[in-house]
């Protein structure tokens, strides 16, 4: 089995027929002497790829044994040895058959040039006779002829490239074998040099190796392609896209930029162009927006956020669904005129007695039934110059107003102003004459007063209803009732209470055990309960509705005022209450009011310019006193905050700064930041907690507490007043004349003086008169008598005195003594 192995491993590394490169049977070639002068062609078969050795028989010839290797190079020995003792054949040699298709080719090439010539030349010739002159056409021609003739010679000379009879040809030929072949070029076609060695027949892919360009070369025609194609990419004219920018109310400069696909630096240049100095973290409004848009060449689109609230009220009621409501009414005047009193008659009940000082600090709602069956709603509005915002909202939220005035104290400031915040709000106006079961009650000196104001009774020829009451006797209520319900069957009032619910807030307030509570206003539609609604930047689901006497209500109808719960935070006094279909869209409002109201905030601590520069430099030199307000309801903290205000709006020397205003106890939250900042907190009607007072007493923070709205006025007034600076007085204690200048070697120049009048005290002030003119003012650095240093000379007594850094003293000069004395200001 090995012997035939052996012989099999033999046969195969023997060089057989298909192994050995001898010449065979070639194309018999006529000779060229000969009268055939045929042309000879070979007939290449295609070169097939070569064959890839085997993973196995790779193996095989990297394991051979030692005889089999030495039988190997005797094979190899003896096929030489043959190859060389063979005789050499007279046949003749075959052409060169690389050259003879390299001829071709250039043969071919020519052609196709001379061709190209041809067809040039014509449409030369044809451009020529159509632009040019007949001269220099015919000169052309010519040329174009002659270079036709040229290349028909060349042409018929190569297309008889194989003819054996051209003589100049063979000597060509002779010539170029003679030569030596030129160095093969990288990437092309090598010649077959008629030889295979071992390595060769061993790696049958060496052909197809050489010729792969490396990996160098890739990379560079890689380069080379990318270079091409950005240059022709840069050659594309640039064409900028014209974008749809939509702005809203307010952005920032780095999102106007973003939408327009800016660089920042561009948008704020040209804002700087523009005048309007901004970073990019600042907000531009819509306007500044708008133009910047424009000045890069896109279109701008104005969009609101507030449309968010739109469709929010509905659509307006048909009057077919329309159903009459009870009267709101207001209930208006000066303090301590009688309204509350007015208005607990009315109900039969006592709630003046409830109210501290015994003056209204609240807007309190009522509905009260008459015998009849009809209902009236009351708005009890305070008197008290400091709630003129709560005043001026029941006047908005009202249909009807009553105007009380005493009839022992007429017309009064907080009078005029009812009369203005009704004429404002366009309501009509029911005067009640309040008090007249007084001594001194003079209605007809009210009445010609009212005239003063443009308010014309009916006894006086006018319109205005008036009344004469008494909330102690019970005078003329019954016929302020009928007044009133006279003058709401003229306004002819109207709601559909088959709809979603709309109200005002009359009130809010924050109660431990319920959270927030607002007092509403139901003006249009029905409110349940589940109902989920939006007021002003809050919002909530009805959780409980409460009648003004505090009994649960299961729905409120138009015109009649409840208390809602369930809010998820404290409302303002008279924002808007509006009934929405989802709590997802109640929450968007809520959102969008939240962001808007911020924006505002920021808008006005940003403002720039002259005037607020100015006040930043005037606010160094101003006393502050910063105060933090809790109140029981919104509307307290609202009048406190505005009379604060007022208190210094007049001064330049000391500023009330409210840090914190809010409804609801004192909690630690507000002593911390009292703490900060060395304020006082605001307690009205409002306690701390526990938590709160021991932090306040750790801390050092006071805390003070009022139940009257005058009272805590009065109390930050008077501190504000030991925030100003003392008023400086002078009082003339004495009068001294110089009789004597004396020189001490010490002092310097010492002034003998007579006390004329009054007294001369030691470290007083001090003014050196001559010739009645002021020549100095200063201080005595020193007082003596008979060489004894003093505390003070009396009038009559002679003495010596000294002036600080001061010699220039002379006798007959007037010596004028004076004493500084500090007063306490208090604020106007």
């Amino acid at each position: 089995m090995a012997a035939e192995s052996k012989g099999k491993e033999r046969k195969k590394l023997s060089l057989s027929d298909k192994g050995t490169l001898s010449l065979k049977n070639t194309p018999k070639i006529p000779d060229r002497n000969s009268g055939g002068h045929g042309v000879a062609v070979e007939v290449r078969r295609k070169r097939s790829a070569p064959s890839q050795t085997t993973q196995e028989d790779a193996q095989k010839d990297r394991t051979l044994t030692d005889e089999e290797r030495e039988a190997r190079i005797k094979a190899l020995k003896s096929a030489e040895m043959e190859g060389a003792s063979k005789p050499e054949t007279s046949l003749p040699k075959p052409p060169p058959i690389a050259d003879a298709a390299r001829k071709k080719q250039e043969d071919e090439r020519r052609r196709q040039e001379a061709q190209e010539a041809r067809e040039k030349a014509e449409q030369d010739k044809q451009t020529a006779e159509k632009t040019a002159a007949a001269a220099p056409a015919a000169k052309e021609a010519d040329i174009a002829d002659q270079q036709a003739a040229e290349n028909r010679k060349a042409t018929g000379r190569k297309t008889a490239g194989y003819r054996v009879a051209d003589e100049a040809a063979e000597s060509e030929e002779s010539k170029e074998k003679k030569k030596l072949a030129a160095p093969v070029k990288r990437g092309e076609k090598r010649r077959d040099t008629g030889r295979l060695t071992v390595t060769q027949a061993l790696n049958r892919d060496f052909e197809t190796r050489d010729r792969m360009p490396s990996l160098a070369a890739q990379r560079r025609a890689r380069e080379k392609e990318r270079m091409r194609m950005l240059a022709e990419k840069q050659k594309i004219e640039h064409v900028k896209q014209v974008r749809e920018v939509t702005i809203p109310e307010a952005i920032t400069v780095q999102e106007l930029a973003n939408r327009m696909a800016e660089r920042i630096g561009d948008v704020v240049k040209k804002l700087l162009e523009m005048g309007v100095m901004a970073t990019a973290n600042q907000t531009v409004d819509t306007d500044t927006a708008e133009l910047i848009v424009q000045e890069f060449g896109h279109k701008s689109k104005r969009v609101s956020e507030s449309d968010v609230e739109m469709g929010m009220l509905g659509d307006d009621d048909d009057d077919e669904n329309l159903k009459p409501r009870p009267p709101v009414v207001t209930i208006m005047g000066h303090v301590d005129h009688g309204k509350t009193s007015l208005l607990d008659a009315l109900r039969q009940t006592d709630v003046a007695a409830g109210e501290a000082g015994g003056i209204t600090q609240h807007i309190g709602a009522y509905q009260i039934t008459m015998p009849g069956g009809q209902k009236i709603t009351f708005l009890d509005t305070p008197g008290h110059a400091a709630f003129t915002e709560m005043r001026a909202r029941g006047a908005d939220v009202t249909d009807i107003v009553v105007l009380v005035v005493a009839s022992n104290d007429s017309v009064m400031p907080q009078t005029i102003e009812a009369i203005k915040h009704a004429k404002a709000a366009d309501k009509p106006i029911i005067v009640a004459i309040n008090k007249c079961d007084l001594e001194d009650a003079d209605p007809e000196k009210v009445r010609s007063e009212l005239l003063q104001h443009d308010i014309q009774v009916e006894s006086f020829g006018g319109d205005v209803q008036c009344i004469e009451v008494s909330a102690i006797t019970k005078k003329g209520l019954g016929e302020l009732e009928e007044a009133i319900l006279l003058q709401s069957e003229i306004l002819e009032l109207k709601a559909n209470p088959d709809r979603s619910a709309v109200g005002a807030i009359v009130e809010a307030k924050l109660e431990q055990g319920r959270g927030s509570v607002a007092t509403v206003l139901i003006q249009r539609g029905t409110l349940k309960i589940g109902d989920i609604f939006v007021t002003g930047s809050e919002w909530g689901k009805v959780r409980a509705l409460m009648n003004d006497h505090g009994k649960p209500l299961k729905k409120a109808i138009p015109g009649q005022p409840v208390e809602v719960l369930g809010l998820n935070g404290s409302p303002n006094a008279g924002d808007d209450f509006v009934v929405v279909r989802s709590e997802a869209k109640a929450r968007e409002i809520a959102e969008f009011r939240t962001r808007r109201n911020r924006a505002l905030e920021i808008a006005k601590t940003n403002k720039t310019g002259l005037e607020h520069l100015m006040h930043h430099m005037e606010k160094g030199n101003v006393k502050e006193l910063n105060v933090v307000v809790k109140a029981d309801v919104h509307g307290s903290v609202e009048a406190i905050n505005g009379a604060l205000l007022k208190l210094t709006e007049d001064n330049t020397e000391v500023r009330i700064n409210i840090l914190h205003g809010a409804v609801g106890g004192i909690t630690e939250t507000d002593v911390t930041l009292a703490q900060a900042s060395g304020a006082v907190i605001l307690g009205f009607n409002v306690r701390a907690n526990v938590q709160a007072r021991d932090l306040a007493s750790k801390e050092g923070v006071e805390i003070r507490y009022y139940s009257v709205i005058y009272e805590a006025i009065d109390d930050m007034k008077a501190l504000l007043s030991g925030l100003l600076s003392p008023e400086i007085r002078e009082n003339m204690i004495g009068y001294a004349e110089i009789r004597q200048v004396f020189s001490v070697s010490k002092i310097g120049k010492v002034a003998g003086c007579m006390v004329r009048e009054g007294i001369v005290k030691r470290g007083a002030g001090v003014r050196l008169l001559r010739d009645d003119v002021v020549i100095h003012e200063g201080k005595l650095k020193t007082l003596r008598r008979f060489k004894d240093e003093v505390k003070e000379v009396r009038e009559g007594y002679e003495c010596g005195m000294a002036f600080e850094s001061y010699d220039d003293i002379k006798e007959g000069d007037v010596i004028e003594v004076f004493e500084k004395t500090e007063h306490a200001r208090e604020l106007e």
